[in-house]
C-alpha cells in the first residue's frame, strides 16, 4: 500500500514538473504557434515529398480542416502505412514546422519511439502510467501539442490503449480537454522474408498462407495495390485511398494481425483513427528525386555531377526480381549511397 502511495506522488510530482517546464519554455523561448497557412502547407509537401500523392493530399486536408476549426470534435489522429524509405517520418515533420515555429525541434512536437521508450514488456504497467502522465502533462499546457508514435507495429498493445480516452469524441478526461491535439501514427512494415512471393504467386492458396506468415500486412497491401495498378496500365497518379478498396484492407489486416500493435484496437473498432494512409513504393525517378535535394542539401552542384544523381538512383536495389520497379527501401541510405561517388 505503501508503494503504491508512493508510486502515485511521484507520478503526480513528475506530470507537475511536466507542465512547469513546459509552460515556461513555450512562452520564456518562443515556442509558439505559427499562424497556419495551407497554402504554405501544399507548396512544402509539393516541393519536399515525392511520389506520394495521396498522403499529399490527404495529409493538406485533413491537417487543414484541424488547423482551422474553432472547435473540433476530437483530436485529429493519422495512421501512417508504407514500408520504410518512404516518407513517413518526413511528412509528421512537414507538418510539424508548418504548424510550430520551432517546426521538428519544437517541445509541443513529441515523438515515442516504441524500442527506445518502451523497451520492456515486463514495465508496461509502469509505461502506461508514464505515458498518460507525459500527454497530460503537455496537453495541459499546451492544447496544440502533436505526438508521434513511431514504430507502432512493435507497440504491446496494452500501451496502445492507454491513450484511447485521449483520442475519443469526449469533451474534457480528468479536466483537461485533448480536442486540439494531434496524435500520428508512424507503422514501419518492413520487408519480410517472403514479400516477395505475397505479391508475385498465383496459387490463391499460397498467397493467403504467406499474408498469414508475414507481419507487415499493411505494407503488403499498399505494395501488392500499387503493383496489380501498374500492371494493369493504370496512371499511378489516378491511384486513391478508395482505390482497390485499399484503405480498408489496410486497417483490416492490422486489426487482424496478431503481430501488430494495432491487433483487436479500440482505436480501429471504435473509430478514433482518422485516416489510413498509405505511402506507396517509390519508383527510381522518385529516388532520383531524393538524390537531387540530398545533393542540394549538400551543396552540391548538379553542373559539376551531371550524371550523378541517376547512377546512384540505379545503385538503389528494386523490386519485383524480374521488373525492378519500386525501390526495397524507398529513399533511405540515399546519403550513404551519394557517398560512395564523391569524395565530400
Amino acid at each position: 500500500m505503501c508503494r503504491g502511495l508512493v508510486f502515485v506522488v511521484a507520478s503526480i510530482f513528475v506530470a507537475i514538473i511536466g507542465i512547469g517546464y513546459t509552460y515556461f519554455y513555450s512562452f520564456e523561448n518562443g515556442d509558439n504557434l505559427l499562424s497556419f497557412d495551407s497554402e504554405r502547407l501544399k507548396k512544402d509537401l509539393n516541393k519536399n515529398l515525392y511520389g506520394q500523392h495521396i498522403v499529399s493530399e490527404v495529409v493538406l486536408k485533413s491537417v487543414s480542416k484541424f488547423m482551422t476549426d474553432p472547435n473540433p470534435n476530437k483530436p485529429l489522429v493519422l495512421s501512417f502505412h508504407g514500408t520504410t524509405g518512404v516518407g513517413k517520418n518526413h511528412v509528421a515533420k512537414i507538418i510539424a514546422r508548418n504548424i510550430y515555429e520551432k517546426g521538428e525541434q519544437s517541445k509541443h512536437f513529441i515523438t515515442f519511439i516504441s524500442e527506445h521508450h518502451f523497451p520492456h514488456k515486463s514495465k508496461v504497467d509502469i509505461y502506461s502510467e508514464k505515458l498518460k502522465n507525459w500527454i497530460r502533462g503537455n496537453v495541459s499546457s499546451f492544447s496544440r501539442t502533436m505526438f508521434v508514435f513511431d514504430e507502432m507495429d512493435k507497440m504491446n498493445p496494452r500501451l496502445i490503449e492507454t491513450i484511447k480516452p485521449f483520442l475519443d469524441y469526449t469533451l474534457h478526461v480528468d479536466g483537461v480537454s485533448y480536442r486540439n491535439a494531434s496524435f500520428i501514427f508512424l507503422r514501419i512494415g518492413e520487408p519480410c522474408s517472403n514479400r516477395i512471393n505475397i505479391l508475385y504467386k498465383t496459387d490463391q492458396q499460397s498467397m493467403i498462407s504467406s499474408l498469414y506468415i508475414c507481419s507487415n500486412a499493411g505494407g503488403d497491401v499498399i505494395n501488392k495495390i500499387t503493383l496489380d495498378w501498374w500492371r494493369e496500365g493504370q496512371n499511378r497518379e489516378n491511384l486513391q485511398m478508395n482505390s482497390k478498396g485499399m484503405e480498408t484492407q489496410i486497417f483490416q489486416n492490422i486489426f487482424n494481425d496478431e503481430s501488430s500493435g494495432f491487433w483487436r484496437s479500440h482505436l480501429i473498432d471504435h473509430h478514433l483513427i482518422d485516416h489510413f494512409i498509405p505511402f506507396l513504393p517509390l519508383e527510381m525517378r522518385h529516388v532520383r528525386q531524393c538524390v537531387l535535394a540530398e545533393m542540394a542539401n549538400l551543396n552540391m552542384a548538379v553542373d559539376c555531377y551531371p550524371e550523378l544523381a541517376d547512377t546512384v538512383a540505379r545503385d538503389i536495389p528494386y523490386f519485383p526480381s524480374k521488373e525492378k520497379i519500386y525501390s526495397v527501401k524507398g529513399c533511405k541510405s540515399v546519403r550513404q549511397k551519394l557517398m560512395l561517388y564523391t569524395d565530400l
